[in-house]
């Protein structure tokens, strides 16, 4: 498996690195500062996607891996439109969490013939694992990612340390919330959502999560949201 540089949960990083994927500058990541109604209403709105980057604890392996479990036995329906790709490059799942965040809001421009762009064109009308493994390939996307891993606050790391977080998306896709996740098989449906509750309904995922492992403290909430 390839092993990309992990990108920092840095808005300005981020939202650079979605100018440079294609993504119209009209939108912008942004930190979303706690889980409390008042904060999260400072929030700019609306609010496309929310990113929750957290720590792979021992917990949140084995919930992982018996969730996908559950969901192998169902056979869910996804809407067609519903943009779900699988991850197979280690350090990748901040990337993937924009490509989530992005693709799944068809009112985003996107730049013809942009990494992104071209992107989505060639993987539209192929399965998840498809979707993961023309990823694995794109040296575009690669260099890109790799350029923008570089421009964090801080020193990044040897690509071969040990990542301990994860970057996931939640969008609303007909109606529903979905967690998308590149390491799970399946795209997880959360119920009913609407674009002005997408934030405060997203939130109470993210404090499931929280539970799982009360100890650990290390999360991260950031926004896909109008650049202000």
């Amino acid at each position: 498996m390839d092993v990309w540089l992990p990108l920092e949960s840095n808005p300005e990083v981020l939202s650079n690195y979605m100018v440079k994927l294609g993504v119209s500058p009209l939108w912008s990541i942004v930190d979303i500062y706690g889980m409390d109604d008042e904060l999260l209403d400072m929030v700019p709105k609306p609010v496309k996607s929310l990113i929750f980057l957290f720590p792979c604890s021992k917990a949140h392996e084995e919930f992982r891996a018996k969730q996908d479990e559950e969901l192998k036995g169902k056979a869910v329906e996804h809407p067609k439109s519903l943009f779900f790709t699988r991850q197979f490059v280690h350090n990748a799942c901040g990337t993937i969490a924009v490509i989530h965040a992005i693709l799944n809001n068809p009112d985003i421009d996107i730049a013809e013939g942009s990494v992104l762009k071209n992107y989505q064109d060639s993987a539209k009308d192929l399965t998840p694992d498809e979707r993961g493994e023309l990823l694995n390939k794109s040296e575009q996307f690669k260099a890109t990612h790799e350029a923008n891993a570089q421009e964090g606050q801080t020193a990044p790391p040897n690509i071969n340390d040990a990542v301990y977080h994860h970057f996931i998306a939640f969008v609303q896709v007909d109606g529903t919330l979905y967690e998308l996740d590149g390491r799970k098989n399946f795209p997880v449906a959360h119920g009913p959502t609407t674009p002005e509750t997408l934030l405060k309904d997203s939130i109470k995922v993210c404090k499931q999560f929280i539970e799982l492992d009360p100890s650990e403290v290390r999360f991260t909430l950031l926004g896909l949201v109008p650049t202000q």
